[in-house]
């Protein structure tokens, strides 16, 4: 199974309710941190929806280790 990182550059500060939502669906709670996900479209539209505040990299072939 593929994976991809992503990681929260931009504060979670004054943000909707729904991009809070996403942001807690990705397990992303603080600047700079970093979850490593399984690559699926579901994982991918979130990631897209918060492109303005997020940095996203398809990792080599490995287990999601979250």
């Amino acid at each position: 199974m593929s994976v991809i990182k992503v990681k929260l550059v931009r504060s979670r500060a004054g943000r909707s309710k729904d991009q809070l939502a996403t942001l807690q669906g990705l397990g992303l709670y603080r600047m700079n941190q970093e979850r490593v996900l399984p690559d699926t479209p579901a994982i991918i539209g979130m990631c897209k929806k918060l492109q303005h505040m997020l940095e996203w990299e398809k990792v080599a072939e490995g287990p999601a280790n979250s």
